[in-house]
């Protein structure tokens, strides 16, 4: 009979030690569960340490005109490029556009910046479905469209092309 209840003592101190683990190991399982949903929601939903904060995206070229060759240069762009942009802002495929003109400071520097704002790197998406009616409609067919690009030729040359996105230091 003793032994009958040691047995029994012994096997209800393994069931006591078994439960008191199992809520010990229940409350490791929620304690570490709730630490990573915390640790993954600060990831998914929180803010960026960054910095700043990103806004629109500026399609960027740089020019080198010919020397004496500005004005000529300068009045193309107000006809093939004024018009297109335009007609591109109206109908909200640009948000704005910007041209700068000064000096080089070597003779491999641009002297004029044609910049066109968009609203995000996805309004780059289907862009040349959107612009090209625009300029068949303006300018004509692709064989006068590739004449224009040989007379600005003659008179500039693109040193390069950038897209860089505005920030805002917070």
């Amino acid at each position: 009979m003793h032994l009958i209840n040691d047995n029994r003592d012994i096997c209800t101190t393994q069931k006591n030690k078994h439960k008191k683990g199992n809520r010990m190991s229940k409350s490791l399982v929620i304690s570490i569960s709730i630490a990573l949903s915390t640790l993954f929601s600060g990831v998914c939903f929180g803010q960026s340490d960054a910095p700043y904060t990103e806004g629109p995206v500026w399609s960027i070229t740089m020019v080198r005109t010919k020397p004496g060759m500005e004005d000529d240069y300068l009045k193309k762009l107000a006809k093939i490029y004024k018009a297109t942009n335009d007609e591109e802002k109206k109908q909200g495929i640009i948000m704005d556009y910007k041209i700068l003109f000064g000096n080089a400071s070597s003779p491999h520097d641009f002297d004029i910046l044609i910049m066109t704002e968009f609203k995000n790197m996805a309004a780059f998406d289907g862009l040349r479905e959107k612009e090209d009616p625009i300029v068949n409609k303006i300018f004509g067919n692709a064989d006068v469209q590739r004449q224009g690009a040989i007379e600005r030729m003659e008179v500039r040359e693109i040193l390069g092309d950038k897209l860089m996105r505005e920030i805002t230091l917070k």
